[in-house]
């Protein structure tokens, strides 16, 4: 049994208001919540600090929460929200950003399952391939290397692993690298622990909150995404190219 929390506000530094952005006749955190919908979620929740989108969502049925306005991370409002519920240490919680509203609900299945069969596990999230070269060298790209048994070793914005050979070892490096899929199942025990310790000097660094867990010796549980996964809404760019994608989509 899992839960999902969406985790959606209004004042984003790239796309301010984009939660409520309209692809296909509904808003953006809308078509989030339907994806985690066709999931066996126990519960999905919108976690929100914005009466407008609680109000718009509460209008859908949604089950929402509000939450402080001062969370620095999405991470932060769903350690929140599991106070708020009262959920159990070892329950099982994925964060469904928002601003996926194409992540096919596989995968939420699948990064729930894998936190829920490795109990020594405090996260677990997803990998895909990288098919382009520019992909690999872009630090909006995000990399991960894991173990054999799939362990997260490094996340990092940087080309990893490093071609030493040079140009002649880009083609080995295609067939390596892999690009983090930003979905995560977390246990709500990590959640408050998490929300109690100063950020890393590797997170700053990197910009990259998964890197808290691992400069606290968290294991974290990487796998090859079951479904493809259609890119994310960042800028306006992403949104247009979303709304081409969902022209036609009725909810």
């Amino acid at each position: 049994m899992f839960r999902v929390v969406i985790p959606a506000r209004f004042g984003s530094t790239r796309l301010p208001g984009k939660a409520l952005a309209s692809i296909a006749g509904h808003p953006m955190v809308y078509w989030s919540w339907c994806r985690a919908k066709e999931s066996s979620a126990a519960e999905v929740v919108v976690a929100t600090d914005h009466e407008a989108i609680a109000s718009v969502m509460a209008d859908y049925g949604a089950d929402v929460v509000m939450t402080r306005a001062d969370h620095p991370s999405g991470t932060d409002r769903l350690a929140e929200v599991a106070m708020l519920r009262g959920w159990d240490e070892d329950d099982v919680v994925v964060n469904l950003q928002g601003d996926e509203p194409l992540m096919p609900a596989a995968n939420i299945e699948q990064v729930a399952r894998e936190l829920l069969t490795h109990p020594d596990a405090a996260i677990a999230t997803l990998s895909e391939p990288i098919l382009n070269i520019d992909d690999v060298h872009n630090p909006a790209v995000v990399k991960v290397v894991a173990s054999d048994e799939g362990r997260a070793l490094y996340f990092s914005r940087a080309v990893i692993p490093f071609p030493r050979a040079g140009e002649s070892a880009e083609s080995q490096l295609l067939q390596t690298a892999r690009r983090h899929v930003g979905l995560y199942a977390y246990r709500c025990g990590f959640l408050s622990r998490y929300v109690t310790w100063e950020p890393a000097a590797i997170e700053q660094l990197e910009s990259l909150e998964q890197l808290r867990a691992l400069a606290h010796g968290e294991v974290i549980r990487v796998v090859a995404a079951a479904a493809s996964v259609p890119a994310g809404v960042d800028t306006e760019a992403d949104l247009e190219y979303v709304r081409q994608l969902m022209e036609g989509t009725r909810g």
